[in-house]
């Protein structure tokens, strides 16, 4: 039997007051579902945005700073 049908034959058996809470559950399921889609999607943009951005730097020569090189030494 599908979860859908098993559910929907439960919730018919349940008082219009339990009935109320059941939707008020599954609406808050949704919104953490749709909440975590979106989060995923933004980390997923995040982590193209950075290595789009930082794309052909590996390949870089970084230069090697010494003491010396410093215009301002904090005590």
């Amino acid at each position: 039997m599908l979860v859908t049908k098993k559910i929907h034959e439960n919730v018919q058996k349940l008082p219009v007051s339990f009935q109320a809470e059941v939707l008020d559950f599954v609406e808050y399921l949704l919104i953490k579902s749709e909440r975590e889609v979106a989060q995923q999607s933004e980390l997923d943009w995040s982590s193209f945005s950075l290595a789009s951005a930082m794309r052909g730097m590996e390949d870089e020569d970084t230069p090697t700073y010494t003491i010396d090189d410093l215009k301002v030494v904090f005590a």
